[in-house]
């Protein structure tokens, strides 16, 4: 495979690690069988297998309580590093990745941002890789705005995730950039359950576009939730020339929504890489004393223009 030799090929710092006892590393992803979840496990397999490691995947339902507790299960089974995503925020995880470290387990995090925690553990082999939410949003705000030719006065809803520290940032940044441009702008708060199932949000979405039939724009600030947003186009019989759908991350579902007309603009946050180098990180750490490093893996869109380059990654699980 021409990726895993791109990716082989800037690890040749990491090859003593292939030898040796394995380091064993937890690794935190959202929910069994979502195409983000399972994309980025399939970088951190990957990483794994290069690099000689022991990876048990574990899952919390893109619920922050339950990342907290599968933390504290982790270090409690005393492995070499723990991966985590940085939904629960600084406040309640600073405190239990300090005690990791000082435990000698290296942590890094992938997804969402724990600023406070790289600054006080940076030196000590935290890192981030992933998308700043906040600059991912203004982006998207930003190509909406210009793609769809949006105008003052016209109708945009976000469907978000404001209440969660650093994740809610970039429906934030959204909301921010739609009223500087003078849209008239409704948000909705996506419920734990439909976060945890989106096929749930249908009623939400039928309520919603009952009351305001003349939205332009929905913008759905949840890869799961784009996914859906075909079947809740279709189940509403509502009129793809007329609604405009944007939203973030791929998968076969939402290739399909592209392809048809009913989803016009993704993000991607290209979670693959997420899943590799964090692995990369905690082996980097763990073996050889090096610091943190950002990564910043977000900044490009997919449309009905490069959608045939694309497809094919989706189908093999890399994008």
């Amino acid at each position: 495979m021409k990726l895993k030799g791109i990716l082989l090929s800037c690890l040749l710092l990491a090859s003593a690690a292939l030898a040796g006892d394995k380091l064993k590393i937890y690794f935190e992803a959202g929910s069994v069988g979502d195409n983000f979840s399972t994309v980025i496990s399939n970088g951190a397999k990957m990483a794994a297998k290069d690099l000689n490691v022991d990876l048990k995947v574990v899952y919390s339902e893109w619920d922050p309580n339950k990342m907290v507790e599968n933390f504290k299960n982790a270090l409690a089974a005393s492995p070499d590093g723990i991966v985590v995503m940085g939904h629960p925020g600084d406040e309640l995880y600073q405190p239990l990745i300090k005690k990791a470290i000082d435990s000698g387990v290296a942590v890094t995090s992938i997804d969402t941002e724990l600023p406070k925690s790289l600054e006080a553990f940076k030196s000590s082999g935290f890192g981030y890789t992933g998308s700043n939410n906040y600059e991912s949003g203004k982006a998207m705000a930003y190509e909406a705005v210009r793609k769809f030719d949006m105008k003052s006065g016209e109708k945009v809803m976000v469907w978000g995730l404001l209440s969660m520290p650093v994740r809610g940032l970039r429906a934030k940044a959204m909301l921010e950039v739609f009223k500087e441009k003078g849209l008239k702008v409704e948000y909705i708060e996506i419920s734990p359950e439909i976060n945890k199932d989106p096929s749930l949000g249908l009623n939400v979405f039928s309520a919603y576009m009952a009351k305001h039939p003349d939205t332009k724009l929905v913008v759905l600030d949840h890869g799961a939730l784009t996914a859906q947003s075909p079947q809740f186009m279709k189940s509403l019989n509502l009129d793809k020339e007329k609604l405009n759908i944007a939203g973030f991350s791929l998968s076969p579902a939402t290739i399909a929504g592209i392809k048809d007309g009913s989803i016009d603009l993704v993000a991607d946050a290209q979670p693959f890489f997420q899943g590799y180098f964090s692995i990369v990180q905690i082996v980097m750490s763990k073996k050889y004393g090096f610091s943190g490093f950002q990564i910043d893996t977000g900044g490009g869109f997919v449309t009905a223009n490069n959608i045939a380059l694309i497809e094919p990654l989706v189908k093999n699980g890399v994008r």
